[in-house]
């Protein structure tokens, strides 16, 4: 699947421009660095239910080991994309994955849930590196590609299905301490790759980060833009983190089946996510967005009043589906909305996004062990839901009314 990705962007971007073929080399060299990252910064997940097997782990303690790399992962998108301007996509890259070797060796050596959060802690640089690309992919493409490039290069969130599906087969072959180490030749392999074929010549970009954030900060729009990607990357997130642990445990159901079951949800957000680019680029956005979260809701509503297998699959389809598609459409309008300021943006909204995945897990298992069901903490899937759905609305009608007033003025 990346393979033929990769073919249709050889010839999408090439086809008689030849002066972008820099930008396709790193397109390329980045999108396969971003799923080396997002490989490493959603180890635990996979691996939870073998882990447990040797270290006494308390359901709540599961919970937050597995939410704590989401906040480094999250925080560190801003900065890093601010550094990619200065010095350079190469270097953040090649240094986040020297970063990353650490973590990798101390969590196969792990015996404590403290090195277990400790270890998480410092694997969220792996999912910080998704604003990297987005900040220095657009230097390389027209203003009419940008958003094809940056919609290829989103799916290396691929690498979370990755080690959904991979992690717990090769621990079931070699144990789970040995299926981390393994890590660390492939992050080793890219920090090395990235060394040699990274661009030295990158343009720098220095922006007064500080004004930009007084800019964005008066723009409602910002707010809105954060609210509807923390849902729908939170919800990516998120399931993709507690879902493996969560089957194994209330559906009882074989520890490789859950990573499989949990891949296949991670994978078609994934590779649905360009399709939301493509949406927004044919049809209003906006709208677009509307109807994607009115299905996401029917989604959390299944999983909310409904038990059984059956159900949870569907609800879970349903979110997922909505999820990728939304992904998309949402970083389709930050740069409609903030073409000046969108490297801060993109920062903003994308770490909004990640400290979306955060919360669940603890909500989850918060509310399960309160009320004995989850079905209260997906109700609250829906609440948030229906009013990021409101907050659309506004917009949309808002920005109706002004395409009016520019028809009547003209």
């Amino acid at each position: 699947m990346i393979g033929a990705v990769l073919i249709f962007v050889y010839y999408k971007f090439y086809e008689g421009e030849n002066n972008m073929k820099k930008g396709v080399y790193q397109l390329t060299l980045q999108t396969l660095s971003l799923i080396v990252g997002f490989m490493a910064w959603s180890i635990i997940s996979p691996l939870m239910p073998f882990i447990t097997q040797d270290i006494q782990i308390s359901a709540s303690q599961v919970s937050v080991i597995l939410a704590i790399p989401v906040i480094l992962g999250s925080v560190l998108r801003v900065p890093f994309g601010y550094l990619t301007n200065i010095i350079g996509a190469k270097w953040v890259f090649f240094s986040s994955f020297i970063i990353l070797l650490f973590p990798i060796f101390f969590l196969g050596q792990a015996q404590s849930t403290t090195m277990l959060m400790v270890c998480g802690f410092f694997l969220g640089v792996g999912g910080a590196i998704f604003s990297v690309g987005v900040t220095a992919l657009p230097k390389y493409f027209s203003k009419d590609k940008v958003g094809l490039a940056n919609g290829i290069y989103g799916m290396g969130n691929i690498g979370t299905a990755i080690s959904s599906f991979c992690a717990p087969v090769l621990a079931g072959l070699i144990g789970w301490q040995s299926t981390v180490r393994s890590y660390l030749i492939i992050i080793g392999l890219f920090a090395v790759l990235m060394f040699l074929l990274g661009d030295n010549k990158e343009t720098k970009v220095k922006v007064p980060l500080m004004s930009q954030m007084k800019v964005l900060s008066k723009n409602y729009k910002l707010y809105y833009l954060s609210l509807w990607y923390f849902i729908t990357f939170g919800a990516f997130v998120a399931f993709g983190l507690f879902l493996p642990n969560y089957l194994v445990h209330h559906f009882e159901i074989d520890k490789v089946d859950a990573g499989i079951r949990s891949g296949v949800f991670i994978a078609l957000a994934t590779f649905l996510r360009p399709l939301g680019g493509v949406l927004g680029d044919k049809f209003n956005a906006v709208k677009m967005l509307i109807i994607d979260f009115m299905f996401l809701i029917i989604g959390g509503m299944i999983l909310s009043l409904f038990d059984g297998m059956i159900h949870f699959t569907i609800g879970c389809l349903a979110i997922s589906i909505c999820a990728g598609i939304g992904n998309g459409l949402v970083f389709k309008l930050v740069p409609s909305y903030f073409s000046k300021e969108a490297g801060s943006a993109n920062g903003i909204v994308s770490m909004m996004g990640g400290l979306g995945g955060f919360f669940p897990p603890l909500v989850i298992t918060f509310v399960t062990g309160l009320t004995g069901s989850s079905h209260l903490a997906f109700g609250l899937l829906v609440l948030f839901a229906l009013i990021a759905l409101m907050t659309m609305i506004h917009l949309y009608k808002k920005e109706n009314v002004s395409n009016i007033s520019t028809i009547y003025d003209k």
